[in-house]
């Protein structure tokens, strides 16, 4: 008589990997630690007035700063960008149409991440201008002016925080192709630009510009990690 046949064994699901998912959390944590670092080093050294760093920032100021008052015209386009385009404020409300954006999608808690990630990188570089105090630079003849400590570069920072947010947030809205690319580069040359006109119009030195972008990239992708990982805890 046949034996009767053994009972087949429903296929199992292969097993997920322990770290699948986490290759991009993981990805964001680890800029966060790089510039983070940075940060700190830059920080340490424009405290102790590290003079080679101090004889970098005097030479990149003086030959910009000569450039402005001979070239009135270009000065002018540079007052331009840094005060309506790429000033703080814009950067603020650009991030508030995204928050707005995002509260009406019904993502609340992203919206309020968003929103809380850049309350942090203004009280950061308040914070960080009180604590390390470094005068701006000083002219016989100005272009331009500036209020508060100048390290770091607020400009710089806002921006780097602003479109680092921005990007974030249409990446996670499935942006690719031509589209991210365009986004990619309008964030970059925005992040740049602000930079670039504090130097241009004499009232911040090249680490003050420097500092902020670290700065604001450090706390974009730490918050980006963070809420990755928060996000990714509440799933079945």
């Amino acid at each position: 008589m046949p034996s009767p046949s053994a009972p087949v064994a429903s296929p199992q699901p292969p097993a997920r990997p322990p770290l699948a998912g986490l290759t991009g959390l993981t990805g964001a944590g680890a800029v966060a630690t790089l510039l983070a670092v940075l940060s700190v080093v830059l920080t340490v050294l424009v405290v102790a007035e590290w003079d080679p760093l101090f004889s970098f920032d005097r030479w990149v100021a003086e030959e910009l700063h000569h450039r402005a008052v001979d070239e009135p015209g270009a000065t002018w386009v540079n007052r331009v960008l840094t005060d309506w385009v790429w000033d703080p404020w814009t950067m603020r409300l650009l991030t508030a149409v995204a928050v707005i954006a995002l509260w009406l999608r019904h993502e609340r808690l992203l919206a309020l991440w968003t929103t809380g990630t850049a309350a942090v990188g203004a009280a950061v570089s308040q914070g960080v201008k009180a604590a390390v105090g470094r005068e701006r630079p000083r002219w016989p003849d100005p272009v331009d002016s500036a209020d508060f400590a100048a390290f770091p570069s607020g400009h710089a920072m806002t921006a780097a925080v602003t479109c680092g947010l921005l990007l974030w947030l249409v990446r996670r809205h499935g942006a690719g192709g031509w589209p991210w690319r365009t986004a990619v580069a309008v964030g970059a040359v925005s992040v740049a630009g602000a930079g670039f006109t504090r130097l241009w119009l004499g009232v911040h030195w090249g680490t003050d510009v420097i500092s902020g972008w670290l700065f604001g990239g450090c706390l974009v992708a730490f918050s980006a990690a963070v809420y990755g990982r928060v996000t990714l805890s509440k799933k079945p």
